[in-house]
């Protein structure tokens, strides 16, 4: 079984003015086990075909992941942002199933 260490993104919605709602980004370092790993290809409806993966990774959750498993938007993995599609709790850890290629809201890079 191959190792895993890697970021986990979690959205959280803040209130920037009243009644005005942005998500913001939060990633934390994880590590724990890569489970199942598997790749590919789709055709999509562009020019390239989707690239879609099915792993499964096991982490060893800490209380911030067990109480923001809802928020849980994205796994950063071999250099590539992997949409998590379900989340499986046998605490105290946390198996993430991902999947198609996250192109949701990230943090910003630091100045």
């Amino acid at each position: 079984m191959a190792k895993f260490c890697g970021k986990l993104g979690f959205e959280i919605m803040t209130e920037t003015s009243p009644s005005v709602w942005t998500p913001t980004i939060t990633e934390k370092t994880y590590v724990g086990d890569l489970i199942q790993n598997y790749r590919k290809l789709e055709n999509g409806t562009g020019i390239n075909d989707d690239i879609n993966i099915s792993n499964d990774i096991r982490i060893v959750a800490d209380p911030y992941a067990i109480d923001h498993i809802h928020d849980l938007r994205y796994v950063l993995w071999r250099g590539g942002y992997w949409k998590v599609s379900s989340v499986e709790v046998n605490y105290p850890s946390l198996t993430l199933s991902i999947g198609g290629v996250y192109n949701g809201p990230r943090p910003s890079p630091a100045a």
